[in-house]
């Protein structure tokens, strides 16, 4: 799939292999999110799309009230990531029809190629979260009728 570097997670712990990085991209959050903290540069972002929503996060979706509200839901990770030299910011992801024609597009031109891991039958909904939550996926999990 044209990665650099693979680290099985289940066996190993990224944050005890890789350092240097300007960006993280947090998708789980939790111990996660904190490690990630720990493997960028001086300087450098994490973004958690799990994490806490910090202050920008209430000027983005326009409720500036409720900024320190977000500031006192993120405060432990973001005095964290200052004690590492890092940022922090939580990222909102919404869902925008032009965004969503030209991811259609790529797919459909095949320039973007997802990854799917099983199919379920929707009866087995069950039994496909489960899957996913054990951390089994290596790819989409797609449910049928």
């Amino acid at each position: 799939m044209g990665a650099d570097e693979v680290i099985d997670f289940t066996e190993q712990d990224f944050s005890e292999i890789l350092t240097g990085y300007d960006v993280a991209l947090d998708s789980l959050g939790g111990t996660n999110l904190e490690k990630s903290l720990t493997v960028l540069k001086r300087g450098g972002l994490a973004i958690s799309v799990v994490g806490p929503p910090d202050p920008s996060f209430a000027m983005q979706v326009g409720k500036p009230l409720l900024a320190p509200v977000m500031a006192l839901l993120s405060r432990k990770i973001r005095q964290q990531a200052k004690k590492h030299g890092v940022r922090y910011s939580f990222f909102f992801m919404k869902a925008d029809g032009a965004q969503l024609n030209a991811l259609a597009s790529l797919y459909d031109s095949g320039v973007l190629r997802p990854v799917l891991d099983r199919t379920f039958p929707f009866h087995q909904t069950l039994e496909a979260m489960a899957y996913v939550e054990q951390g089994r996926a290596n790819g989409k999990i797609v449910i049928t009728r």
